[in-house]
């Protein structure tokens, strides 16, 4: 009986790309790199008998992919779709598990905080909604549409009865308009804020400088040297930063900071400077705003809303400051704490561009819906009475 002779493969240049990628390439899976090999094989005119000894593989292994090639061409060369084994578990009892795993524990009687995916097997099988499921299965079935129940985080729920009002005039600010009237290009926006104790941790031993291999060495035990305060005020449009250091936090540090700012230009000759701040005791309610336009009548204080001291731009830099100045924590004083800080400043000024603010009011307003549709029938009750108050 004629031996059938092997079928011949011509390649695209785009094709011998693609299967060198996949034939010698470090992240293909072990069987796609052996199909590609086959068929550079016999794209050369190799038969397949001395394919199959190049490459370890059996003979009909190799005239089997050369033959799905010539047929399909590169799809051939991936898996064809099989029945597999029948489903164990229903769609119902998937959609079951995701619902449990969106409720506390504690409103379904189960004493936990949170989900855990082994507590969601041995719950399912407890409620008789599977037999015996393992926490693997259930993790991939929460992992299709994201779910973490393991996982928290935690949030302060709207208690200002003016909070979209005053979060709009901060907003508005940061869009250079103020009660619908656009600013002029001689008023300015500041946001001010402290950051409370920071320590001045003395090591007990030297931090060691990261090497090849290694990570920077901050030793954990330390001596106190005391903390301070570091008030801020930051240029919204300026990008320009103006701070202090100060023992501790109140009413004069505060105006301090104040003075020192509204004395320099082009804040002293400026028509009017406005003062983002949250309601820290130090610059907190109407006696905080008239103390201020009483020392400089040009200088107009907007709080934000009551727990809502996101929306003010100088924690931002703040957080730049915890990141590249405070952490990790190794300072020999207090005067070297405030000397870093001081030095930072400086820095940061030299080169730094106004934060890209995306939050507008339309997303204040979606944040808001949002809100709503979460609240429940009575807290909603309560707050329309607070607003109606």
């Amino acid at each position: 009986m004629p031996v059938a002779l092997a079928r011949p493969i011509v390649l695209t240049n785009a094709e011998r790309e693609r299967l060198k990628k996949a034939a010698y390439g470090h992240k293909t899976a072990y069987q796609a790199r052996q199909r590609a090999a086959i068929v550079l094989h016999a794209a050369r005119g190799r038969p397949n008998a001395h394919i199959a000894r190049e490459t370890g593989l059996h003979l009909d292994t190799v005239r089997t992919w050369r033959n799905r090639f010539a047929d399909g061409r590169l799809p051939a060369l991936a898996d064809r779709r099989r029945s597999g084994r029948p489903a164990r578990f229903t769609p119902l009892q998937v959609a079951e598990a995701k619902a449990l795993a969106c409720q506390l524990p504690a409103e379904t009687g189960v004493p936990l905080s949170r989900w855990s995916c082994p507590e969601l097997a041995a719950e399912l099988t407890a409620r008789q909604i599977t037999d015996s499921i393992s926490a693997s299965t259930v993790r991939r079935w929460l992992r299709q549409d994201a779910l973490k129940p393991w996982q928290y985080r935690s949030w302060i729920f709207i208690r200002d009865p003016d909070f979209r009002a005053k979060a709009q005039r901060v907003l508005d600010l940061y869009a250079r308009t103020f009660e619908g009237e656009p600013l002029g290009t001689d008023e300015y926006i500041v946001s001010s804020d402290e950051k409370t104790s920071i320590q001045a941790r003395c090591r007990c031993h030297p931090t060691l400088a990261p090497g090849q291999a290694r990570a920077m060495r901050v030793n954990h035990t330390y001596g106190r040297g005391g903390a301070l305060a570091y008030l801020a005020a930051y240029d919204v449009h300026q990008a320009r930063v103006l701070g202090r250091c100060e023992p501790r936090t109140g009413i004069d540090p505060f105006m301090s900071l104040v003075v020192q700012v509204m004395t320099q230009e082009p804040y002293a000759s400026a028509r009017r400077v406005f003062w983002v701040v949250d309601n820290g005791t130090s610059h907190r309610g109407k006696r905080a705003a008239e103390r201020l336009t009483a020392a400089f009548p040009n200088a107009v204080m907007v709080h934000t809303p009551v727990h809502a001291s996101w929306l003010n731009q100088v924690e931002i830099y703040f957080s730049v400051v915890q990141r590249k100045v405070v952490s990790p924590n190794d300072f020999t004083d207090l005067t070297q704490v405030g000397d870093r800080l001081r030095a930072f400043e400086d820095r940061y000024n030299a080169t730094a561009q106004p934060f890209q603010w995306k939050f507008t009011t339309s997303d204040l307003d979606d944040l808001l819906a949002r809100l709503d549709r979460h609240t429940p029938a009575d807290r909603h009750q309560e707050s329309s009475v607070a607003l109606a108050a």
